[in-house]
Protein backbone atom coordinates (compact mmCIF):
# COMPACT_ATOMS: atom_id res chain seq x y z
CA UNK A 1 0.00 0.00 0.00
CA UNK A 2 1.18 3.50 -1.07
CA UNK A 3 1.63 5.68 2.20
CA UNK A 4 0.86 9.16 2.36
CA UNK A 5 2.99 12.09 3.11
CA UNK A 6 2.33 13.68 6.30
CA UNK A 7 2.52 17.20 7.08
CA UNK A 8 5.78 16.79 8.97
CA UNK A 9 7.66 15.10 5.68
CA UNK A 10 6.48 17.98 3.92
CA UNK A 11 7.19 21.24 6.23
CA UNK A 12 10.64 18.90 6.16
CA UNK A 13 10.72 19.26 2.16
CA UNK A 14 9.61 22.94 1.86
CA UNK A 15 12.13 23.95 4.53
CA UNK A 16 15.19 21.55 2.06
CA UNK A 17 14.06 23.22 -0.65
CA UNK A 18 13.86 26.91 0.60
CA UNK A 19 17.16 26.19 1.67
CA UNK A 20 18.00 25.14 -1.81
CA UNK A 21 16.73 28.14 -3.32
CA UNK A 22 18.44 30.45 -1.05
CA UNK A 23 21.73 28.84 -1.19
CA UNK A 24 20.93 28.81 -5.40
CA UNK A 25 20.40 32.34 -4.86
CA UNK A 26 23.35 33.24 -3.05
CA UNK A 27 25.31 31.38 -5.27
CA UNK A 28 24.36 33.00 -8.06
CA UNK A 29 24.49 36.68 -7.23
CA UNK A 30 27.17 38.34 -8.77
CA UNK A 31 30.29 40.16 -6.16
CA UNK A 32 32.21 42.57 -6.74
CA UNK A 33 36.00 41.68 -7.23
CA UNK A 34 39.29 43.16 -6.91
CA UNK A 35 39.84 42.25 -10.58
CA UNK A 36 36.76 44.34 -11.44
CA UNK A 37 37.62 47.11 -9.17
CA UNK A 38 41.18 47.51 -10.85
CA UNK A 39 39.34 47.24 -14.26
CA UNK A 40 36.87 49.73 -13.66
CA UNK A 41 38.29 52.28 -16.17
CA UNK A 42 38.08 49.75 -19.13
CA UNK A 43 34.85 48.41 -18.64
CA UNK A 44 32.05 50.08 -19.90
CA UNK A 45 29.33 47.86 -18.42
CA UNK A 46 29.53 49.18 -14.68
CA UNK A 47 30.92 51.82 -12.31
CA UNK A 48 32.31 50.41 -9.45
CA UNK A 49 34.68 52.61 -7.89
CA UNK A 50 34.53 56.22 -6.80
CA UNK A 51 36.42 58.20 -9.84
CA UNK A 52 35.14 55.77 -12.81
CA UNK A 53 38.49 53.93 -11.95
CA UNK A 54 40.58 53.75 -9.07
CA UNK A 55 43.45 55.82 -10.62
CA UNK A 56 40.64 58.54 -10.88
CA UNK A 57 40.98 59.67 -14.45
CA UNK A 58 36.82 60.25 -14.68
CA UNK A 59 37.09 58.98 -18.16
CA UNK A 60 35.32 56.66 -20.12
CA UNK A 61 35.75 55.16 -24.17
CA UNK A 62 32.25 54.99 -24.88
CA UNK A 63 31.56 56.65 -27.75
CA UNK A 64 27.98 56.53 -28.99
CA UNK A 65 27.23 59.79 -27.05
CA UNK A 66 29.23 62.00 -29.10
CA UNK A 67 29.54 65.35 -30.23
CA UNK A 68 27.70 64.52 -33.52
CA UNK A 69 24.35 62.76 -31.60
CA UNK A 70 24.90 64.15 -28.14
CA UNK A 71 21.94 66.70 -29.34
CA UNK A 72 19.79 63.58 -28.88
CA UNK A 73 20.29 62.76 -25.35
CA UNK A 74 16.83 62.53 -23.60
CA UNK A 75 16.27 61.93 -19.90
CA UNK A 76 15.47 58.29 -19.23
CA UNK A 77 13.95 58.43 -15.80
CA UNK A 78 14.50 60.58 -12.09
CA UNK A 79 14.27 59.10 -8.63
CA UNK A 80 14.12 61.70 -5.70
CA UNK A 81 15.74 61.07 -2.59
CA UNK A 82 12.22 62.61 -0.96
CA UNK A 83 11.47 63.86 2.74
CA UNK A 84 12.93 66.76 4.08
CA UNK A 85 16.12 66.22 4.35
CA UNK A 86 17.74 68.36 0.73
CA UNK A 87 20.77 70.06 1.60
CA UNK A 88 23.90 69.35 -0.76
CA UNK A 89 24.10 66.44 -2.91
CA UNK A 90 27.57 65.42 -3.54
CA UNK A 91 27.02 61.96 -4.79
CA UNK A 92 28.60 60.24 -7.24
CA UNK A 93 26.57 56.98 -8.02
CA UNK A 94 28.11 53.46 -8.62
CA UNK A 95 26.40 50.84 -11.22
CA UNK A 96 26.68 47.03 -11.19
CA UNK A 97 24.51 44.15 -12.08
CA UNK A 98 21.77 46.19 -12.76
CA UNK A 99 21.20 47.93 -9.76
CA UNK A 100 22.70 51.65 -8.89
CA UNK A 101 23.86 52.57 -5.63
CA UNK A 102 23.88 56.29 -4.83
CA UNK A 103 24.31 58.42 -1.25
CA UNK A 104 22.70 61.22 -0.43
CA UNK A 105 22.70 64.03 2.24
CA UNK A 106 22.42 62.98 6.41
CA UNK A 107 23.74 59.72 5.31
CA UNK A 108 21.61 57.89 3.61
CA UNK A 109 22.26 55.17 0.32
CA UNK A 110 19.50 54.01 -1.69
CA UNK A 111 19.60 50.89 -4.03
CA UNK A 112 17.78 51.69 -7.82
CA UNK A 113 17.35 49.27 -10.42
CA UNK A 114 18.85 50.96 -13.34
CA UNK A 115 16.22 50.55 -16.32
CA UNK A 116 13.76 51.64 -14.34
CA UNK A 117 14.91 53.98 -11.17
CA UNK A 118 12.62 51.58 -9.03
CA UNK A 119 13.33 51.90 -5.37
CA UNK A 120 14.81 48.44 -4.04
CA UNK A 121 15.97 49.44 -0.77
CA UNK A 122 17.15 52.16 0.97
CA UNK A 123 18.78 52.84 4.49
CA UNK A 124 19.30 55.88 6.38
CA UNK A 125 22.00 56.16 9.30
CA UNK A 126 20.52 57.43 12.38
CA UNK A 127 22.19 60.60 13.28
CA UNK A 128 23.12 61.88 16.98
CA UNK A 129 21.96 65.51 17.87
CA UNK A 130 25.26 67.25 18.02
CA UNK A 131 26.98 66.04 14.86
CA UNK A 132 29.56 68.95 13.53
CA UNK A 133 30.03 68.72 9.38
CA UNK A 134 32.19 71.41 8.78
CA UNK A 135 30.68 71.93 4.94
CA UNK A 136 26.98 70.87 4.41
CA UNK A 137 26.03 67.19 5.31
CA UNK A 138 26.84 65.76 2.51
CA UNK A 139 28.15 62.44 1.12
CA UNK A 140 30.58 61.91 -1.97
CA UNK A 141 29.96 58.26 -2.41
CA UNK A 142 29.83 54.57 -1.59
CA UNK A 143 32.54 51.28 -2.58
CA UNK A 144 31.44 48.08 -3.53
CA UNK A 145 33.20 44.62 -2.57
CA UNK A 146 32.60 41.56 -2.67
CA UNK A 147 28.71 41.20 -1.79
CA UNK A 148 28.29 44.33 -0.01
CA UNK A 149 28.15 48.17 -0.31
CA UNK A 150 30.02 50.52 2.54
CA UNK A 151 29.72 54.28 3.09
CA UNK A 152 31.02 56.80 5.69
CA UNK A 153 28.67 58.53 7.87
CA UNK A 154 28.27 62.10 9.68
CA UNK A 155 29.07 60.95 12.75
CA UNK A 156 31.94 59.10 11.58
CA UNK A 157 31.16 55.72 11.46
CA UNK A 158 31.77 53.18 8.80
CA UNK A 159 28.56 50.62 7.20
CA UNK A 160 28.32 48.35 5.79
CA UNK A 161 25.59 47.03 3.89
CA UNK A 162 24.39 43.74 1.73
CA UNK A 163 23.87 45.34 -1.84
CA UNK A 164 21.31 43.31 -2.67
CA UNK A 165 19.08 43.47 0.75
CA UNK A 166 20.53 46.32 2.20
CA UNK A 167 20.65 44.59 5.52
CA UNK A 168 23.40 45.50 7.59
CA UNK A 169 26.77 43.02 7.66
CA UNK A 170 28.87 45.42 9.87
CA UNK A 171 29.52 48.70 11.49
CA UNK A 172 32.64 50.06 12.49
CA UNK A 173 33.22 53.40 14.80
CA UNK A 174 35.28 55.69 12.98
CA UNK A 175 36.33 58.32 15.85
CA UNK A 176 34.72 60.41 18.19
CA UNK A 177 31.98 63.19 16.45
CA UNK A 178 32.03 65.40 19.62
CA UNK A 179 35.66 66.04 18.76
CA UNK A 180 34.53 66.83 15.54
CA UNK A 181 35.21 64.14 13.15
CA UNK A 182 33.03 63.15 10.43
CA UNK A 183 33.12 61.26 7.32
CA UNK A 184 32.36 62.69 3.54
CA UNK A 185 34.20 60.77 1.23
CA UNK A 186 33.34 57.72 -0.85
CA UNK A 187 35.76 54.92 0.45
CA UNK A 188 38.61 53.46 -1.50
CA UNK A 189 38.83 49.69 -2.12
CA UNK A 190 42.13 48.17 -2.45
CA UNK A 191 43.46 44.86 -2.36
CA UNK A 192 40.14 43.61 -0.16
CA UNK A 193 41.08 46.66 2.15
CA UNK A 194 38.84 49.55 2.07
CA UNK A 195 40.52 52.83 2.76
CA UNK A 196 39.31 55.67 4.18
CA UNK A 197 40.29 59.30 6.05
CA UNK A 198 38.46 61.56 7.82
CA UNK A 199 37.10 65.16 8.16
CA UNK A 200 36.93 67.72 10.94
CA UNK A 201 40.10 69.47 10.01
CA UNK A 202 38.14 73.05 11.58
CA UNK A 203 38.09 71.63 15.04
CA UNK A 204 41.85 70.60 15.11
CA UNK A 205 41.24 66.78 14.49
CA UNK A 206 44.22 64.86 13.55
CA UNK A 207 44.26 63.44 9.86
CA UNK A 208 45.00 60.00 9.07
CA UNK A 209 44.16 57.25 6.09
CA UNK A 210 43.17 53.83 7.34
CA UNK A 211 42.75 50.24 5.83
CA UNK A 212 40.71 48.08 6.92
CA UNK A 213 39.28 44.59 5.76
CA UNK A 214 36.31 45.18 3.54
CA UNK A 215 34.94 42.09 4.48
CA UNK A 216 34.70 42.32 8.23
CA UNK A 217 35.17 45.74 9.02
CA UNK A 218 38.32 44.96 10.89
CA UNK A 219 41.02 47.72 10.97
CA UNK A 220 44.26 46.56 9.38
CA UNK A 221 46.53 49.78 9.63
CA UNK A 222 46.46 53.74 11.05
CA UNK A 223 48.80 56.26 8.93
CA UNK A 224 48.39 59.80 10.75
CA UNK A 225 48.40 62.22 8.03
CA UNK A 226 50.47 65.19 11.44
CA UNK A 227 53.96 64.85 11.81
CA UNK A 228 54.69 63.51 15.05
CA UNK A 229 51.88 60.93 15.64
CA UNK A 230 52.62 57.09 15.46
CA UNK A 231 51.19 54.96 12.93
CA UNK A 232 49.75 51.32 13.51
CA UNK A 233 49.24 48.00 12.26
CA UNK A 234 46.88 45.14 13.47
CA UNK A 235 48.47 41.68 13.94
CA UNK A 236 46.00 39.12 15.19
CA UNK A 237 44.20 41.59 16.57
CA UNK A 238 47.14 43.20 18.30
CA UNK A 239 48.33 46.46 18.41
CA UNK A 240 51.64 47.04 16.36
CA UNK A 241 53.35 50.80 16.31
CA UNK A 242 54.18 50.85 12.62
CA UNK A 243 56.67 54.40 12.81
CA UNK A 244 56.11 57.61 13.74
CA UNK A 245 54.51 59.88 10.57
CA UNK A 246 57.44 62.31 9.69
CA UNK A 247 59.67 63.52 13.12
CA UNK A 248 58.61 65.12 16.44
CA UNK A 249 58.77 68.43 16.21
CA UNK A 250 60.84 68.60 12.83
CA UNK A 251 58.09 70.89 11.16
CA UNK A 252 55.90 71.87 13.98
CA UNK A 253 56.91 73.85 17.36
CA UNK A 254 55.77 72.98 20.99
CA UNK A 255 52.49 70.43 20.72
CA UNK A 256 50.78 72.22 18.21
CA UNK A 257 50.64 69.29 16.30
CA UNK A 258 48.66 67.11 19.00
CA UNK A 259 46.06 69.12 17.32
CA UNK A 260 47.43 69.65 13.81
CA UNK A 261 44.23 69.22 11.31
CA UNK A 262 45.80 68.05 8.28
CA UNK A 263 42.22 66.09 7.48
CA UNK A 264 41.71 63.71 4.38
CA UNK A 265 38.60 64.39 3.80
CA UNK A 266 38.14 63.57 0.15
CA UNK A 267 39.03 60.62 -0.12
CA UNK A 268 41.85 58.88 -2.29
CA UNK A 269 43.13 57.28 -5.22
CA UNK A 270 45.13 53.93 -6.12
CA UNK A 271 47.31 53.63 -8.93
CA UNK A 272 48.31 49.68 -9.55
CA UNK A 273 51.24 50.00 -11.55
CA UNK A 274 52.99 51.35 -8.56
CA UNK A 275 50.99 49.86 -5.92
CA UNK A 276 51.10 53.42 -4.18
CA UNK A 277 47.82 54.89 -2.86
CA UNK A 278 47.98 59.01 -2.98
CA UNK A 279 45.87 61.09 -0.36
CA UNK A 280 45.38 64.62 -0.45
CA UNK A 281 45.76 66.38 3.16
CA UNK A 282 43.76 69.18 4.49
CA UNK A 283 44.67 72.61 6.52
CA UNK A 284 47.05 72.56 9.11
CA UNK A 285 45.21 73.97 12.43
CA UNK A 286 44.43 76.27 13.05
CA UNK A 287 44.24 79.01 10.42
CA UNK A 288 46.21 81.09 12.14
CA UNK A 289 49.71 80.27 10.59
CA UNK A 290 51.62 82.81 13.58
CA UNK A 291 50.94 80.20 15.71
CA UNK A 292 52.23 77.11 14.57
CA UNK A 293 56.01 78.37 12.59
CA UNK A 294 57.31 75.98 9.77
CA UNK A 295 56.19 73.84 7.24
CA UNK A 296 54.11 71.73 9.58
CA UNK A 297 54.07 68.40 7.54
CA UNK A 298 52.06 66.50 6.36
CA UNK A 299 49.54 69.70 5.92
CA UNK A 300 48.42 70.48 2.76
CA UNK A 301 49.86 67.87 0.85
CA UNK A 302 50.08 65.03 -1.49
CA UNK A 303 51.00 61.78 0.35
CA UNK A 304 51.67 58.62 -1.32
CA UNK A 305 51.57 55.21 1.17
CA UNK A 306 51.91 51.57 0.47
CA UNK A 307 48.92 49.90 0.85
CA UNK A 308 50.47 46.72 2.04
CA UNK A 309 52.23 48.22 5.53
CA UNK A 310 50.50 51.85 5.66
CA UNK A 311 53.68 53.72 5.37
CA UNK A 312 54.31 57.44 3.92
CA UNK A 313 56.51 56.21 0.61
CA UNK A 314 57.09 59.58 -0.57
CA UNK A 315 55.24 63.21 0.30
CA UNK A 316 54.82 66.64 -2.12
CA UNK A 317 53.79 69.88 -0.10
CA UNK A 318 51.40 72.03 -2.16
CA UNK A 319 51.91 74.82 0.56
CA UNK A 320 53.95 74.79 3.21
CA UNK A 321 52.97 76.73 5.86
CA UNK A 322 49.29 77.01 5.15
CA UNK A 323 47.87 80.46 6.26
CA UNK A 324 44.99 80.58 3.47
CA UNK A 325 43.26 77.45 4.45
CA UNK A 326 44.23 75.94 1.23
CA UNK A 327 44.16 72.61 1.94
CA UNK A 328 45.78 70.23 -0.36
CA UNK A 329 42.73 67.52 -0.11
CA UNK A 330 42.40 67.77 -4.27
CA UNK A 331 42.43 64.19 -5.80
CA UNK A 332 46.04 63.35 -7.51
CA UNK A 333 44.91 61.58 -10.76
CA UNK A 334 47.63 59.07 -12.38
CA UNK A 335 47.76 59.61 -16.24
CA UNK A 336 51.10 59.30 -18.59
CA UNK A 337 53.11 62.62 -19.08
CA UNK A 338 55.00 62.84 -22.08
CA UNK A 339 57.18 66.00 -21.39
CA UNK A 340 59.03 68.37 -23.60
CA UNK A 341 61.74 66.25 -23.82
CA UNK A 342 59.83 63.20 -24.95
CA UNK A 343 60.11 61.16 -21.89
CA UNK A 344 57.15 59.04 -20.99
CA UNK A 345 56.60 59.53 -17.15
CA UNK A 346 54.21 57.70 -14.72
CA UNK A 347 52.88 61.09 -13.28
CA UNK A 348 49.95 62.49 -11.29
CA UNK A 349 48.00 65.65 -11.60
CA UNK A 350 47.07 68.05 -9.11
CA UNK A 351 44.77 70.95 -9.37
CA UNK A 352 45.18 72.20 -5.87
CA UNK A 353 43.13 74.52 -4.00
CA UNK A 354 45.98 77.29 -3.71
CA UNK A 355 45.66 77.70 -7.61
CA UNK A 356 48.38 75.61 -8.86
CA UNK A 357 48.00 72.96 -11.17
CA UNK A 358 50.68 69.94 -10.19
CA UNK A 359 52.89 67.64 -12.15
CA UNK A 360 54.54 64.95 -10.16
CA UNK A 361 56.16 61.92 -10.76
CA UNK A 362 54.04 59.67 -8.65
CA UNK A 363 56.78 56.93 -8.74
CA UNK A 364 59.12 59.17 -6.27
CA UNK A 365 57.18 62.77 -5.65
CA UNK A 366 59.45 64.46 -8.10
CA UNK A 367 57.71 67.54 -9.66
CA UNK A 368 57.92 67.85 -13.13
CA UNK A 369 55.32 70.89 -13.66
CA UNK A 370 53.42 73.26 -11.61
CA UNK A 371 51.71 76.59 -13.06
CA UNK A 372 48.49 78.38 -12.34
CA UNK A 373 45.33 77.22 -13.82
CA UNK A 374 42.99 79.91 -12.54
CA UNK A 375 43.86 84.05 -13.52
CA UNK A 376 43.93 85.69 -10.49
CA UNK A 377 46.49 84.63 -7.79
CA UNK A 378 48.32 86.96 -5.38
CA UNK A 379 49.30 84.56 -2.50
CA UNK A 380 52.88 83.54 -4.30
CA UNK A 381 53.98 84.60 -7.70
CA UNK A 382 54.69 81.15 -8.75
CA UNK A 383 56.35 77.73 -7.69
CA UNK A 384 60.13 77.34 -8.27
CA UNK A 385 60.38 74.27 -10.24
CA UNK A 386 64.06 73.16 -8.14
CA UNK A 387 62.91 73.10 -5.07
CA UNK A 388 59.54 72.61 -5.56
CA UNK A 389 58.75 75.22 -3.06
CA UNK A 390 56.47 78.61 -3.72
CA UNK A 391 57.60 81.93 -4.14
CA UNK A 392 56.10 83.97 -1.28
CA UNK A 393 53.93 87.24 -1.48
CA UNK A 394 55.03 87.83 1.97
CA UNK A 395 52.99 90.72 2.11
CA UNK A 396 49.99 88.67 1.32
CA UNK A 397 49.54 86.21 4.39
CA UNK A 398 47.42 87.63 7.02
CA UNK A 399 48.86 89.47 9.63
CA UNK A 400 49.91 88.56 13.64
CA UNK A 401 47.41 89.21 15.82
CA UNK A 402 50.15 89.41 18.54
CA UNK A 403 51.93 92.33 16.59
CA UNK A 404 48.56 94.85 16.51
CA UNK A 405 47.85 97.16 19.40
CA UNK A 406 45.83 95.22 21.34
CA UNK A 407 46.56 91.78 19.78
CA UNK A 408 42.89 90.92 18.90
CA UNK A 409 43.27 91.15 15.18
CA UNK A 410 46.14 91.19 13.10
CA UNK A 411 46.50 92.81 9.63
CA UNK A 412 43.77 92.14 6.67
CA UNK A 413 45.16 91.35 3.65
CA UNK A 414 43.15 90.37 0.31
CA UNK A 415 44.35 86.83 -1.17
CA UNK A 416 43.24 85.43 -4.30
CA UNK A 417 42.10 82.53 -4.75
CA UNK A 418 40.05 82.64 -1.60
CA UNK A 419 39.98 79.47 0.69
CA UNK A 420 37.43 77.73 -1.07
CA UNK A 421 40.09 77.50 -4.05
CA UNK A 422 40.75 77.56 -7.43
CA UNK A 423 39.50 74.31 -7.30
CA UNK A 424 37.51 72.63 -4.58
CA UNK A 425 36.02 69.04 -4.08
CA UNK A 426 34.69 69.13 -7.40
CA UNK A 427 37.05 66.49 -9.11
CA UNK A 428 39.03 67.03 -12.51
CA UNK A 429 38.69 64.80 -15.53
CA UNK A 430 41.40 63.38 -17.66
CA UNK A 431 41.20 62.63 -21.35
CA UNK A 432 42.86 59.92 -22.81
CA UNK A 433 41.85 60.90 -26.48
CA UNK A 434 42.82 64.44 -25.51
CA UNK A 435 45.70 64.74 -23.23
CA UNK A 436 44.14 67.45 -21.50
CA UNK A 437 42.74 67.51 -17.93
CA UNK A 438 39.44 69.20 -17.26
CA UNK A 439 38.81 71.63 -14.63
CA UNK A 440 36.19 73.09 -12.62
CA UNK A 441 37.79 76.14 -11.46
CA UNK A 442 36.74 79.60 -9.81
CA UNK A 443 37.71 83.17 -9.83
CA UNK A 444 37.32 85.10 -6.56
CA UNK A 445 39.15 86.61 -3.84
CA UNK A 446 38.76 87.02 0.08
CA UNK A 447 39.46 89.89 2.88
CA UNK A 448 41.19 87.36 5.15
CA UNK A 449 42.40 88.73 8.75
CA UNK A 450 43.92 86.42 11.69
CA UNK A 451 42.65 86.38 15.45
CA UNK A 452 43.91 84.62 18.68
CA UNK A 453 42.48 81.18 19.11
CA UNK A 454 42.89 78.17 21.88
CA UNK A 455 42.31 74.35 21.22
CA UNK A 456 38.96 73.41 23.08
CA UNK A 457 37.39 69.79 22.07
CA UNK A 458 34.39 70.00 19.38
CA UNK A 459 34.59 73.98 19.03
CA UNK A 460 35.73 75.39 15.99
CA UNK A 461 39.59 75.60 15.98
CA UNK A 462 40.10 78.73 13.29
CA UNK A 463 42.01 81.71 14.63
CA UNK A 464 40.81 83.73 11.15
CA UNK A 465 37.95 85.78 10.32
CA UNK A 466 37.09 86.29 6.11
CA UNK A 467 34.69 87.42 3.59
CA UNK A 468 34.95 85.71 0.14
CA UNK A 469 34.25 88.48 -2.57
CA UNK A 470 33.38 87.95 -6.42
CA UNK A 471 36.40 89.40 -8.83
CA UNK A 472 34.17 90.07 -11.88
CA UNK A 473 30.87 90.52 -12.72
CA UNK A 474 30.26 88.33 -15.20
CA UNK A 475 31.54 84.96 -13.98
CA UNK A 476 33.10 83.38 -10.82
CA UNK A 477 32.94 79.75 -12.73
CA UNK A 478 35.15 78.37 -15.23
CA UNK A 479 35.37 75.10 -16.73
CA UNK A 480 39.05 75.41 -18.34
CA UNK A 481 41.03 72.56 -20.37
CA UNK A 482 44.38 72.39 -19.42
CA UNK A 483 47.70 70.81 -20.84
CA UNK A 484 49.89 69.58 -18.38
CA UNK A 485 52.62 69.81 -20.45
CA UNK A 486 52.72 73.35 -21.56
CA UNK A 487 50.93 74.76 -18.82
CA UNK A 488 48.74 76.69 -21.01
CA UNK A 489 44.82 77.12 -20.72
CA UNK A 490 43.53 75.48 -24.23
CA UNK A 491 39.89 77.10 -23.70
CA UNK A 492 37.02 77.94 -21.05
CA UNK A 493 33.51 77.87 -21.03
CA UNK A 494 32.80 80.67 -18.21
CA UNK A 495 29.65 80.41 -15.70
CA UNK A 496 28.07 83.14 -13.75
CA UNK A 497 28.07 81.28 -10.50
CA UNK A 498 30.80 78.87 -8.76
CA UNK A 499 30.98 75.75 -10.24
CA UNK A 500 30.84 73.02 -7.37
CA UNK A 501 30.44 69.85 -9.30
CA UNK A 502 32.59 67.49 -10.69
CA UNK A 503 33.54 66.49 -14.67
CA UNK A 504 33.50 63.96 -16.67
CA UNK A 505 35.63 62.93 -19.83
CA UNK A 506 34.63 60.50 -22.95
CA UNK A 507 35.64 58.98 -26.03
CA UNK A 508 33.08 60.52 -27.76
CA UNK A 509 34.83 63.94 -27.59
CA UNK A 510 32.81 65.37 -24.73
CA UNK A 511 33.05 66.76 -21.08
CA UNK A 512 30.05 66.57 -19.20
CA UNK A 513 29.71 68.71 -15.88
CA UNK A 514 26.94 70.09 -13.82
CA UNK A 515 26.20 73.80 -13.07
CA UNK A 516 24.60 75.32 -9.70
CA UNK A 517 21.84 77.23 -11.76
CA UNK A 518 20.55 73.78 -12.60
CA UNK A 519 22.45 72.87 -16.12
CA UNK A 520 23.84 69.96 -16.82
CA UNK A 521 26.09 70.67 -19.85
CA UNK A 522 27.98 68.16 -22.57
CA UNK A 523 30.62 70.32 -24.27
CA UNK A 524 33.20 69.85 -26.73
CA UNK A 525 36.64 68.26 -25.50
CA UNK A 526 38.59 70.09 -27.93
CA UNK A 527 37.29 73.56 -28.12
CA UNK A 528 35.22 73.65 -25.63
CA UNK A 529 31.72 74.93 -27.73
CA UNK A 530 28.58 74.22 -25.59
CA UNK A 531 26.95 71.28 -27.77
CA UNK A 532 23.93 70.26 -25.28
CA UNK A 533 22.26 71.45 -21.83
CA UNK A 534 19.76 70.19 -19.71
CA UNK A 535 17.98 72.08 -16.76
CA UNK A 536 17.33 69.43 -13.78
CA UNK A 537 15.69 71.66 -11.68
CA UNK A 538 18.44 72.52 -8.76
CA UNK A 539 22.04 72.83 -8.77
CA UNK A 540 24.20 70.50 -9.52
CA UNK A 541 27.32 70.03 -7.53
CA UNK A 542 28.15 66.30 -8.49
CA UNK A 543 30.30 64.29 -10.86
CA UNK A 544 28.61 62.46 -14.05
CA UNK A 545 29.11 59.02 -14.49
CA UNK A 546 28.22 56.85 -18.15
CA UNK A 547 28.15 53.39 -18.83
CA UNK A 548 26.89 50.91 -21.04
CA UNK A 549 24.00 48.55 -21.02
CA UNK A 550 22.69 46.58 -23.71
CA UNK A 551 24.34 48.22 -26.32
CA UNK A 552 23.27 51.71 -25.04
CA UNK A 553 25.18 54.52 -23.36
CA UNK A 554 23.85 55.98 -20.51
CA UNK A 555 24.95 59.02 -18.61
CA UNK A 556 23.67 59.94 -14.27
CA UNK A 557 24.43 62.87 -12.20
CA UNK A 558 22.88 63.66 -8.55
CA UNK A 559 21.32 66.81 -8.57
CA UNK A 560 21.01 68.84 -5.07
CA UNK A 561 22.35 72.23 -4.41
CA UNK A 562 24.40 73.19 -1.31
CA UNK A 563 27.71 72.63 -0.45
CA UNK A 564 29.81 75.06 1.24
CA UNK A 565 29.54 78.27 -1.04
CA UNK A 566 25.79 79.00 0.33
CA UNK A 567 27.31 78.64 3.88
CA UNK A 568 30.15 80.24 3.49
CA UNK A 569 29.86 81.81 0.59
CA UNK A 570 30.06 85.64 1.96
CA UNK A 571 29.20 88.18 -0.52
CA UNK A 572 29.85 85.53 -3.37
CA UNK A 573 26.46 83.90 -1.86
CA UNK A 574 24.38 86.83 -3.05
CA UNK A 575 24.69 84.99 -6.59
CA UNK A 576 23.35 82.13 -5.22
CA UNK A 577 20.43 82.40 -2.29
CA UNK A 578 17.99 82.21 -5.10
CA UNK A 579 18.52 79.01 -6.25
CA UNK A 580 16.33 75.60 -4.83
CA UNK A 581 17.34 72.50 -3.04
CA UNK A 582 16.65 69.44 -4.06
CA UNK A 583 17.92 65.82 -4.47
CA UNK A 584 17.24 63.77 -7.16
CA UNK A 585 19.20 61.12 -9.53
CA UNK A 586 18.82 61.55 -13.09
CA UNK A 587 19.50 59.25 -15.87
CA UNK A 588 19.92 60.13 -19.80
CA UNK A 589 20.59 58.10 -23.31
CA UNK A 590 19.95 58.68 -26.97
CA UNK A 591 16.80 58.95 -28.11
CA UNK A 592 15.87 56.65 -30.93
CA UNK A 593 13.66 58.61 -33.90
Amino acid sequence: MKRSRTPRNKALALTLLASALLAFGQASAKEVTDVDIVNDAKTTGDVVSFGMGTQGQRYSPLNKVNTKTVKDLVPVWSFSFGGEKQRGQESQPLIYDGKMYVTASYSRIFALDVATGKKLWKYEHRLPDGIMPCCDVINRGAALYGDLVIFGTLDAQLVALNKDTGKVVWKEKVDDYAAGYSMTAAPLIVKGMVVTGVSGGEFGVVGRLEARDAKTGKLLWSRPTVEGHMGYRYENGTKVENGISGTLNATWSGDMWKTGGASTWNGATYDPDTNLIFVGTGNPAPWNSHLRPGDNLFSSSTLAIDPDSGKIVWHYQNTPHDGWDFDGVNEFVSFDYKGKDGKVVKAGGKADRNGFFYVNDRTNGKLLNAFPFVHDLNWAKGIDLKTGRPIYNDENRPGDPAAGSDGSKGKVVFSAPSFLGGKNQQQIAYSQQTGLFYVPANEWGMDIWNEPVSYKKGAAYLGAGFTIKALHDDYIGAMRAVDPVTGKIVWENKNYAPLWGGALATGGGLVFYGTPEGYLKALDAKSGKELWKFQAGTGIVAPPVTWEQNGEQFVAVVTGWGGAVPLWGGDVAKRVNFLEQGGSVWVFKLHKS
